[in-house]
């Protein structure tokens, strides 16, 4: 199994718009962050995990030809404005896309992107299959994938688990079944916000004492990372052994 982190960035993405803090105009690559989604490959299996307003520029960045599948973790624009360039895909190969959502955040789609449920004489609206999920484990291709409640501030937001891989973003909380599933896991991707405290997102202090002290994976990495991290250089000084802050463009191999 092998991700690639195709944005890394909050709902603003970095550099944020007008902003002139060091972060924003900071010539290190690993400062520029695209809205938060993840490649995953699992022999024939390529699946997105989650579709923001940067899907297109990271599909190109890719070379992705046809995705197996594309996951939904709730239904936040950041994580769904990109549905309509799915588009280009149904163009090319002629067939729909597949897209597994969570029941709850399915509203959001509908109400963003009528036209995929009911085109009407719009022609080239997106094609896809909407695959509804409920709770139980769900397979895209042949990858099979746990879902894993979590709470974005009042928010229901599902991280996924799959092998010993866990990915999990927009959380504030998580309860004790869903600290149950990651028992056991070796690597973890986790949101870290900024540097203070959030209502809707882990903070980094709150993010670092959860993987350490609750579910101590072997490896983990941090994303949906918003300007107030600082720096990517100096904020992974402080770090501990095992958790680093995840990067637009980063690759691993996972054993």
């Amino acid at each position: 199994m092998k991700i690639s982190f195709l944005g890394t960035g909050t709902s603003t993405g970095v550099p944020v718009i007008s902003c002139t803090c060091e972060v924003c105009t900071s010539a290190d690559p690993r400062d520029q962050r695209l809205r938060s989604s993840l490649l995953l490959e699992n022999a024939d299996d390529k699946i997105i995990i989650d579709c923001g307003p940067d899907f297109r520029q990271q599909m190109i960045s890719i070379n992705m030809d046809f995705p197996t599948g594309i996951i939904i973790t709730h239904g936040h624009r950041d994580h769904i404005a990109g549905l309509d360039d799915i588009r280009g895909f149904n163009f090319i190969h002629r067939k729909p896309v597949e897209i597994f959502i969570p029941q709850h955040s399915l509203h959001a789609i509908q109400t963003e992107f009528p036209y995929i449920f009911n085109p009407g004489n719009y022609k080239r609206a997106p094609s896809a299959n909407i695959h509804t999920l409920k709770g139980e484990n769900f397979t895209v291709g042949s990858t099979t994938f746990t879902p894993l409640p979590c709470l974005h501030n009042l928010e229901e937001v599902w991280g996924y688990k799959t092998g010993n891989f866990a990915y999990i973003t927009d959380a504030s909380s998580i309860s004790e079944e869903t600290i149950d599933l990651l028992s056991g896991i070796d690597y973890l991707v986790l949101n870290a916000l900024r540097i203070k405290p959030h209502p809707s997102h882990f903070s980094l202090e709150q993010a670092i004492d959860l993987v350490l002290r609750v579910i101590k994976p072997g490896k983990v990495w941090f994303t949906h990372i918003s300007h107030f991290m600082g720096l990517h250089a100096d904020a992974s000084e402080f770090l501990p052994e095992g958790i680093s802050l995840a990067y637009d463009g980063l690759s691993v191999e996972l054993s």
